[in-house]
């Protein structure tokens, strides 16, 4: 049996080759089939003009669909989040598969065959359902990578969940265009389905939810749980109430992670009106394609600059460098809302997810490993992603209202504000690790 050697206290375990191949061969899997997720729940943004055109919906009533998801996927990941650390990542990640398959298949044939009525209302049941079964997602990446990464291994992993969520928006922004430029609309919907049920048989053959479970040995990960008697049993009600809800650091992340998703939601759910409508760029023009693309590099910069930064100049400290991206958010977004240029406007909607995406990486990646540790570690994911969905929700109905009402020119100053909040949030953990949390666990 193949394991990691002895390490020095505190630093990260030098793995063998053999490990660190099967851990590939375990989250690169897992990081893909995420990024199928986002191909199919993001669909819904990248079809936000031709739903709204073919359908006479207003912003409003395309908000209340997206609104719709984005507060069962808020409900659904907080509940979820302890059924996930009880029957483990593999599993979550199968069921998450399994029903984002057949639910985009369901909405793509209902609309192949021609589906005209009572749009709003089935489509936020439809959406709904599809973001529940999604919610399991993050999840899983979470849990099963909390016994494979070592916390000082953990910012590079954040930026390798950055990279993933970020190739999600390839597939669903730059190739969701292209599908719509070239195909039958309805494509957006049933392509997804059917790459999720292609991840779902090779998550079934090659996941594994710890390094027993794929022949190398468990080792100390040094997070806030890993040296704790009882890190292998369920966590109950007094656990959640005594070491999660009453932990001051995760609560303060919780509300940086509320601020996260109004800003990120707030740009990815209207870009696409946003540059049709003020700029004029449409779906399969060079500028439609630089700015979803740019969504996928600069999310890809994001992370990586995020994991790099937490882990090498800060010693593994998250905060600071949350900190620093929520002011790029503030900086980039201002320019968005000032230029009158499609080209820079184009480039700036990639340039703001560098900033955006880093952060929600690092805090819903790696923060909530670091700080749940591994028993308690899609829990901590679930609270941390379920309020920030809670935002996003305020991003469809309410902001598509405002923008009925008062048009573009106040789009990215209703998000800016939430950007410096997150900011203010982060200097108050400035210093906090999981090894100074003063994590107590009882027997």
């Amino acid at each position: 049996m193949s394991s990691s050697t002895a390490m020095t206290a505190g630093a990260a375990p030098v793995h063998s080759a053999l490990y660190r191949r099967r851990r590939f061969l375990n989250w690169f899997p897992l990081g893909l089939t995420y990024a199928t997720f986002y191909m199919g729940r993001y669909n819904l943004n990248v079809a936000s003009t031709e739903i709204m055109t073919r359908f006479a919906l207003s912003k409003a009533q395309f908000g209340t669909i997206a609104t719709a998801g984005f507060w069962t996927y808020a409900l659904a990941v907080m509940f979820n989040g302890p059924l996930t650390d009880r029957f483990g990542g593999r599993r979550a990640i199968l069921i998450a598969a399994a029903g984002t398959a057949v639910m985009n298949l369901v909405i793509g044939l209902l609309f192949l065959n021609g589906w005209q009525t009572k749009i709003v209302v089935g489509m936020s049941l439809l959406y709904a359902v599809n973001q529940y079964f999604q919610s399991f997602g993050a999840l899983s990446v979470v849990k099963v990578n909390s016994t494979w990464f070592h916390v000082r291994e953990r910012g590079v992993f954040g930026g390798i969940f950055g990279i993933m969520i970020s190739s999600g928006y390839f597939l669903a922004m730059t190739v969701g265009g292209w599908i719509l430029s070239s195909m039958s609309w309805y494509m957006v919907f049933l392509i997804p389905s059917a790459a999720v049920a292609t991840m779902f048989l090779v998550d079934y053959f090659m996941i594994a939810d710890t390094p027993k479970n794929a022949g190398h040995a468990d080792f100390d990960t040094g997070d806030a749980t890993s040296q704790h008697a009882d890190k292998d049993k369920p966590i109950d009600l007094a656990y959640l109430i005594t070491h999660v809800f009453k932990n001051k650091i995760i609560l303060t992340l919780t509300a940086a992670e509320f601020c996260t998703g109004f800003v990120r939601q707030g740009l990815l759910l209207w870009f696409v009106p946003f540059l049709k409508e003020v700029h004029g760029v449409k779906h399969g023009t060079s500028l439609f394609t630089m700015a979803t693309a740019g969504i996928t590099i600069g999310g890809i910069c994001g992370g990586l600059m995020c994991g790099y930064l937490s882990d090498r100049v800060f010693q593994s400290r998250r905060p600071p460098v949350a900190f620093i991206f929520y002011l790029g958010q503030i900086a980039s977004l201002f320019a968005l809302g000032q230029t009158k240029d499609p080209a820079v406007a184009s480039f700036l909607i990639g340039f703001s997810c560098l900033w955006i995406f880093g952060v929600h990486g690092m805090l819903s990646g790696t923060a909530s490993m670091d700080f749940g540790g591994t028993k308690a570690a899609a829990t901590v994911t679930g609270l941390l992603d379920g309020v920030q969905y809670v935002a996003s929700g305020l991003t469809g109905l309410f902001l598509g209202s405002i923008l009925d009402t008062h048009g573009w020119g106040v789009w990215t100053y209703m998000i800016m504000p939430f950007s410096a909040l997150g900011a203010i949030l982060m200097t108050t953990l400035w210093n906090a690790t999981p090894k100074n949390t003063k994590v107590v666990l009882k027997a």
